[in-house]
Parts: C-alpha cells; structure tokens; sequence
C-alpha cells in the first residue's frame, strides 16, 4: 500500500509540472501574439491600422551603487534613445561611489542630453535603492517615471515601447521581460538558465492564469505619477527587499493594469561561482516566499524533473497484484520522464529561444537537468531560514520586509 501511495504522489506530482509546462507554452502564446499585433499596429508596421505614437516626456531615475565591467554600455545605452523628451536621473548615496565618474562622463559625451547627478544622502530606511529614489523623485520634471536595475541594457525604441500602452489611461504600470548574459563561470551560466527555463516560463503561466500581471519587474518599472500617488509613494517600501514586486503589487491592488511590454531587455550576468549563485537563488527564494506564502509553496508543483525522476524510481517498486495485471511495469515511469523532457525542451525553447532571444540558450542546455535539481534544493532551503545577504549586509526577511541583524 505504501508503495503505491508513492507511486500516486510522484505520478501525481510529475503531471503537475507538465500542467504547468503547458501554461507556460500557451502563455508565451499569447504574449508572441499580443507582440506581433503591436508591430503590425505600429508606425512601420501596417499602415492601415497604424496610430499616431504616444510619447510623453518622461523622467528616467537610475539609483546606483558601484560599477561592473558593462556598466557603461548599459548606462550609456539609455542616452541614445529614439525618443522625443526624456530626462536621465542618477542616484548616489556616497558622492566617492565610483558610480559617480561613470555619470560624470556620460554628461561629458552627451552634453545636449538632459542627464543629471543627484547625490542621496540620507538612510531613509534599509533598502537604500528605495531611499535614492524618494530623494530623487523631486528633482524629476514628468509626470511619467520609469524606474529600472542599473546593469540593465535597453534597445534604441526602448522608450516608445514601453510608454506605448499608457494610452490606456486603466495602465498604471509598465513592466518587460529581460534575458541574461552569462559569463564564463558555472554560477553564471546556470543563473541565465535560470532565467530562460525556470523564471519567465513562471512569469508567463501567471500571466495566463491570473489573466493579466499583478507584480512587475525590476527590469522595468514604468508609471504615471498618479498610480504612484495612489500607493503612498515610494515611502511604503523602503523597509521591503522585493520593491520592484511590491510597487507592482500594489499599483494592482489600487485598481490600475500592469501591463507586460514586448519590448526585451538584456543583462550581464557576473561571474558567479556556484556557491555564489546559489546564495542568489537562495535570497530571491525566500524573498519570493516570504512575500508570496502560498503561490511559492505551489513552484514545488512545477518541479518537473525531480518529480519525474522520484517517479521513475517508484515504478521499480513492488506492486499488488492488481496493479501489476495492469501490464504496466516500470514503463508509465519512463513514459512520463520522456514527457517531462519533451515539454521542459519545449518551454525553454519557446521562452528562452523565441521570447527572450537567448543566444546562449542550447549551448548550456545539457547543464538544465543540474539547474532543476538545484531548483528543488533552493526551495526546500528557502523554508529553512529567514536569512538573506544583500548588498554585502545580512537581514532577517519578515513579512517581506528587511530587518537587521
């Protein structure tokens, strides 16, 4: 009786993932369709349905704090922008922060672009990114803000795409999809997969299931001033580590549409060793669970191969005799492992490949088999503590919020 129980469990848990796999194929199909009717409703695309572009001036705030070796091409990405009025906004908490000489520079090569430095010096609270940015709001001309991660690149139509959906006035939130760019280490290369296979597959089964987003991305934060008036500001999340989730969050909650773009971003990935990226997953794990209990103990469904795995080896295990009369030995282990398989190559290809344009994608699939069991692992290790290490500093996460230790 026990064995077959599990055998129900592992089978159980195995078809769960593949439920998932294919919410994810048919919520990346809708997004590819959604993408493809606004490039044939766009300007360049078909005439006859072509409106005239909406684009507002806007005011971009960047926080930083230190640099990388892409930094400038990423910062200086966001000065060549095919856009009619925008303003660059960068944030530092310490004016020797080496940020500092990379934005000094930026307004040397663009002098006719309206880039500014503004120096945050006060600890509003323990998210210091969410402390720049209430002392950088000020000092912002346009009613449009956008908000997004300082590694992050962006194409020369950036802008127009993601201002695009404000036209509907029901938008009060603009988000995007980004892929990541490994580097040469272990760590980095799974963190990309990470991304391609395992992140954004979920994000685009929320999509499907919840019929629209309810949390956006740090990749792009895109708003009116009136969906930040609406939630209090930038003041209620200076305590949270998940900021981008919570200002999505709650711009949803206040009544306004967050509205995924078609528009993808990139980001050079560091070299992480693999005790480094497991440290990272760790930290987004519990963040995720801490902030979304029920939906994060749910992700264990999605584990595809490690159910399919656990299920493979308990259909090497004694049945009764009125199971095995079936004629159905270890073979339904096998057959769902095959399946598994099939879908999980599916969904990385159809998001990483087709959605997010991962060029690296098949050249470190053979290590996703290594990615899923690490997947697993960080789940079962984010139940274990509250302890995250972020920006150097440790905290103890409660309720989504950092405290330190």
């Amino acid at each position: 009786m026990f064995f077959l129980l599990l055998k129900i469990v592992t089978a159980t848990g195995a078809l769960s993932a593949a439920g998932f796999y294919v919410v994810a194929l048919l919520g990346a199909a809708t997004f590819r369709r959604r993408a493809a009717h606004a490039v044939s409703s766009s300007p360049g695309g078909d005439a006859r349905t072509a409106e005239k572009p909406f684009t507002p001036p806007v005011s971009l705030l960047k926080p930083l704090r230190g640099t990388d070796p892409h930094a400038y091409e990423s910062l200086r990405s966001h000065c060549v922008l095919d856009y009619p009025q925008y303003e660059i906004l960068f944030g530092v908490a310490d004016p020797a922060d080496p940020a500092v000489a990379l934005v000094e520079r930026l307004i040397r090569e663009f002098p006719a672009r309206d880039i500014r430095l503004v120096i945050c010096s006060q600890a509003l609270g323990t998210n210091r990114k969410v402390s720049n940015l209430i002392q950088m709001l000020p000092h912002a001309a346009h009613d449009h803000l956008l908000i997004n991660d300082s590694d992050i690149f962006v194409p020369r139509d950036y802008l127009r795409r993601i201002l695009a959906p404000f036209r509907d006035q029901r938008v009060g939130m603009v988000t995007c999809l980004y892929r990541g760019v490994p580097g040469r280490t272990l760590g980095s290369r799974l963190e990309a997969l990470a991304i391609s296979t395992e992140f954004f597959p979920g994000v685009l089964a929320a999509l499907r299931l919840e019929k629209g987003m309810r949390f956006a991305l740090g990749s792009t934060l895109a708003f009116p001033r009136r969906a930040l008036a609406a939630i209090g500001g930038f003041e209620p999340l200076l305590d949270y580590l998940a900021d981008d989730f919570e200002l999505g969050s709650r711009i949803a909650a206040a009544g306004f549409e967050v509205f995924l773009a078609d528009v993808v971003v990139e980001t050079h990935l560091p070299n992480y060793t693999f005790v480094d990226f497991f440290a990272h997953q760790l930290r987004w794990g519990r963040s995720t669970r801490d902030s979304r209990p029920w939906g994060y103990t749910g992700v264990l469904l999605t584990q595809g191969l490690p159910w399919a795995l656990a299920a493979l080896a308990a259909s090497y295990l004694p049945s009764s005799s009125a199971v095995s009369v079936t004629g159905w030995g270890s073979e339904w282990g096998w057959m769902l492992l095959a399946l598994i398989i099939f879908l999980r190559l599916a969904v990385a290809d159809t998001v990483g490949r087709k959605i997010l344009h991962d060029r690296h994608l098949w050249r470190n699939i053979w290590l996703l088999p290594l990615r899923d069991l690490v997947g697993l692992a960080v789940w079962i290790g984010s139940y274990t503590g509250r302890r995250v290490r972020w920006r150097e500093e440790e905290f103890i996460l409660e309720k989504g919020r950092l405290r330190p230790t």
